[in-house]
């Protein structure tokens, strides 16, 4: 490992916006329980499929 590098031509992370935050949300269970089955059906995390749908509803 170097002692010291040089960082003066490096640029910011062009994907640090797409970057996700954990936050703890209370949801009903009825609402998890759908959410798992469709990521069953899926193969998608539910966690996945809840981000999306939470943006179209913000939209």
């Amino acid at each position: 490992m170097r002692k010291q590098y040089d960082f003066s031509t490096s640029r910011k992370n062009p994907y640090a916006v797409q970057l996700k935050k954990s936050v703890t949300i209370r949801l009903d269970e009825q609402a998890i329980t759908n959410f798992k089955s469709m990521s069953e059906e899926t193969g998608i995390p539910y966690q996945s499929l809840i981000n999306p749908y939470l943006k179209e509803c913000a939209a």
